[in-house]
């Protein structure tokens, strides 16, 4: 079983975090590398531009989002490799600037991880 955690970039980086990995498109504002502290950022897991802008973070999107964003990651599973990989190793940190952890991409991308489908 992997280990999958969610994080604000904005929230200070701990030990505990594991491998931390920055899942959006976009550099968050205001932020520094250094303060970061990332093992990788994986622009090619994040929604497509299109998907992002057709959620656009709204609620009651949410169901529809996961299924057209899981859809996405089926299609390229290779950029959904190096986060199993690390993810079987240790724990991973999804880290992501969206103010609701609720609905955001990195929530629905947790789940994809630790769905049934993965080996």
């Amino acid at each position: 079983m992997i280990e999958v955690r969610l994080k604000r970039i904005y929230e200070t980086p701990e030990e505990d975090d594991g491998r931390r990995y920055l899942v959006e498109r976009l550099w968050p504002r205001g932020v520094s590398k250094e303060r970061a502290r990332l093992a990788g950022w994986l622009k090619d897991v994040a929604p497509s531009a299109e998907l992002r802008r057709w959620y656009d973070h709204d609620p009651a999107k949410w169901d529809e989002f996961r299924r057209r964003y899981f859809s996405e990651l089926e299609a390229g599973r290779k950029s959904v490799a190096p986060l199993l990989a690390a993810a079987k190793v240790g724990r991973v940190t999804l880290v992501f600037a969206t103010k609701e952890p609720a609905f955001s991409c990195a929530a629905a991308l947790k789940e994809f991880l630790e769905g049934p489908a993965q080996p």
